[in-house]
């Protein structure tokens, strides 16, 4: 029988499910899913294996080195899971889509995915297309596998959803939910080790706490992310993140 989801869950295929939740189970994802705001289900991808060493891989066709996930165990393992229509389904690849913060609030906005683990030299190239993988990367680098890049997503995904941080307000001043990068943060003491606040964050002007912010975040911005300048330059300041895709 198919799930019919009530709460966003996100369910997981890994031949590592012992590593979750893992710090998925601290802090606010931790309490949220303490609490029941949403659900993580992980499942081992052996568990589908068809012969007694419960394998999952073969050589890779055309030679070369390591191994392949393969396309029957893989495609058996996501049927087994019995997802609801409508779920995304992810596969963390170095060569998927990136993530950003839109395509977080795009998955926190849905019933929540499925999110393929991959591991060895990658997963055979059928059953992404059989069973319509969306690949999704967190960056431009590779890992041992897709777990620690699945934890990432879920928890960007969490964190958006209603109830779970303290203030709704939080999210939106984040980087990345505007084009610019956030503002520089300060707190007490007032002094610490000869540096103070800077003295209009305590001026309690809000008009010119929200101007100075501003014009700390341009700066920060052109200084060490010119590519998110330069789209804001070219969408005329506007507050959409082009670079979110």
């Amino acid at each position: 029988m198919v799930e019919t989801p009530t709460i966003w869950r996100a369910t997981v295929l890994t031949l590592f499910p012992d590593m979750f939740p893992g710090p998925l189970g601290v802090s606010l994802a931790g309490k949220a899913l303490a609490t029941g705001l949403w659900a993580l289900e992980a499942r081992d991808i052996r568990d589908s294996a068809t012969d007694r060493h419960r394998s999952v891989d073969d050589t890779p066709a055309g030679g070369g080195p390591g191994m392949v996930l393969r396309a029957d165990i893989l495609a058996a393992a996501i049927d087994a899971a019995n997802i609801a229509a409508g779920r995304p389904r992810l596969l963390m690849s170095p060569r998927g889509r990136p993530l950003t913060q839109s395509l977080a609030r795009e998955l926190a906005d849905s019933p929540g995915p499925l999110i393929v683990c991959g591991r060895f030299e990658g997963v055979d190239q059928r059953v992404i297309d059989a069973r319509n993988l969306e690949e999704v990367s967190i960056g431009d680098y590779v890992l041992s596998g897709g777990e620690i890049a699945a934890m990432a997503v879920i928890d960007a995904c969490v964190r958006l959803l209603p109830g779970v941080m303290g203030k709704a307000e939080s999210a939106s001043e984040e980087s990345f939910s505007t084009p610019l990068l956030e503002y520089p943060q300060y707190t007490r003491p007032q002094l610490f080790e000869g540096h103070p606040i800077p003295e209009i964050l305590t001026s309690g002007d809000h008009a010119k706490v929200a101007a100075w912010r501003t014009a700390e975040a341009e700066a920060l911005t052109r200084a060490r992310r010119p590519d998110l300048w330069a789209q804001r330059t070219n969408t005329g300041g506007r507050t959409k993140n082009t670079t979110d895709g």
